[in-house]
């Protein structure tokens, strides 16, 4: 029996409706930027598998490093102790996290992350005796699947069931260079009806509504209004850290700085799930008090787990390096020459890149999950390459490791994508 076929078994699987795709394909290794399924077939991944693996997968340097520290500590509750990995984590992500970050708690995934910095928001007015309990986000945005994180989240296609049940949140539209002076009307308004807690926000580029880019001035001028209004702002860069952008983090393209910032996903090189939550000194210190309950009780049972330390930690030194930093280079300017090449083709309505990350938005109407999107994923896999279309958009984001010879794979096969749509 395949592994295809014991997986149907037991398997409840995510993001997808079994009794319409019954089937999951099984993968077997993966190495450098190849995934190879169960009959010896390889594909490119595109997409590093959900953002993670933007090191490579299987990278020899980091598996050496967490192999190590596999024979050191494997794991240690962090409510009573510490250790080195979780040390010396914090002192590399302050070196190159915004420079008002000072403190790093640790979550498990991007949507505990962002779960951690709203409890974070909320119990912040809390401790200084007020109470608020409304947020404003970006439409279309996405921060995870928590019921917080789903609150602060616009896509009702994953939020349906659940909406009468969250919090309480106020959308505003993302900057375009021309509607600024229109979000902050909006703004003015919500903050004179309702008890503001935070802003929170994916920079520059939203994720799951398409990798949707938004204008950084703007943005700017959005988190000035709220600094002066005394609102924490809460920077979403699960999905855009760690040099996607072409920068360390979104934020480093915007002077105002985030009072809060949720980390994951190439965290750890997509080795070992973890996340962090990191705030200002100010944050951290709403929370110091001689009241045990004004402490921050929120919890994970592998918090700061050594082990996905060691990764994190190697995946940091991989960053900084210079073959890195050339490859991320190397890939920004891949993805410029081929937006030239394919702009103008009819079949597409628009394009945009930023850092590694490239998507076009197809002329053609799609549902996120219906027939031709899934038509258009099994093309990508039976080219070998697997990209994940969002709707009518399909979108690029590479491992900063991959060759030029699997990037112009990737881009020839979206080329003949569109000869078909």
């Amino acid at each position: 029996m395949t592994l295809q076929e014991r997986d149907k078994k037991h398997l409840w699987h995510p993001l997808k409706q079994h009794q319409l795709q019954p089937e999951s394909l099984a993968i077997v290794k993966a190495k450098g930027c190849v995934l190879t399924d169960e009959n010896g077939n390889e594909y490119i991944d595109a997409i590093a598998s959900w953002y993670t693996c933007m090191y490579g997968h299987c990278n020899d340097y980091i598996t050496h490093s967490v192999y190590k520290q596999m024979q050191q500590l494997d794991h240690v509750m962090f409510s009573d102790f510490t250790h080195e990995p979780a040390v010396k984590l914090s002192e590399e992500l302050i070196k190159i996290l915004p420079e008002n970050q000072n403190k790093i708690y640790f979550n498990d995934n991007g949507s505990t992350a962002v779960e951690a910095g709203i409890k974070m928001a909320l119990q912040y007015y809390y401790n200084k005796g007020e109470k608020r309990s409304t947020f404003i986000a970006f439409e279309n945005g996405f921060h995870g699947d928590t019921f917080g994180a789903m609150s602060v989240s616009g896509l009702s296609v994953y939020n349906g069931p659940f909406e009468d049940f969250l919090i309480d949140v106020k959308r505003i539209p993302t900057p375009n260079g021309t509607n600024t002076e229109i979000i902050l009307k909006q703004l003015k308004a919500f903050v004179s009806n309702h008890d503001i807690a935070g802003f929170i926000y994916e920079p520059l580029i939203q994720g799951a509504a398409g990798m949707k880019t938004h204008e950084a001035l703007g943005l700017n001028t959005i988190l000035k209004y709220f600094k002066n209004q005394n609102i924490l702002t809460i920077a979403d860069e699960v999905m855009t850290g760690f040099g996607k952008t072409g920068r360390y983090f979104a934020s480093d393209y915007i002077d105002t700085k985030p009072d809060i910032i949720c980390l994951s996903k190439a965290l750890t090189a997509g080795l070992i799930p973890m996340a962090i939550t990191s705030c200002t000194q100010d944050v951290y210190a709403a929370f110091l008090s001689n009241d045990i309950s004004k402490g921050f009780f929120h919890c994970h049972t592998y918090s700061a787990n050594p082990v996905a330390c060691a990764a994190a930690i190697a995946g940091i030194e991989l960053l900084k390096s210079k073959d890195i930093q050339n490859g991320i280079k190397t890939i920004m300017e891949a993805h410029s020459t081929f937006q030239k090449r394919i702009e103008n083709h009819p079949n597409i309505k628009t394009t945009r890149h930023l850092g590694v990350i490239f998507a076009l938005d197809l002329n053609t109407k799609m549902e996120r999950y219906g027939d031709l999107r899934d038509k258009l994923l099994k093309f990508f896999m039976d080219s070998g390459v697997f990209l994940r279309p969002l709707g009518n958009t399909i979108y690029i984001q590479v491992p900063y490791v991959i060759t030029e010879k699997q990037l112009q794979k990737v881009y020839q096969v979206i080329e003949d994508a569109l000869e078909i749509v």
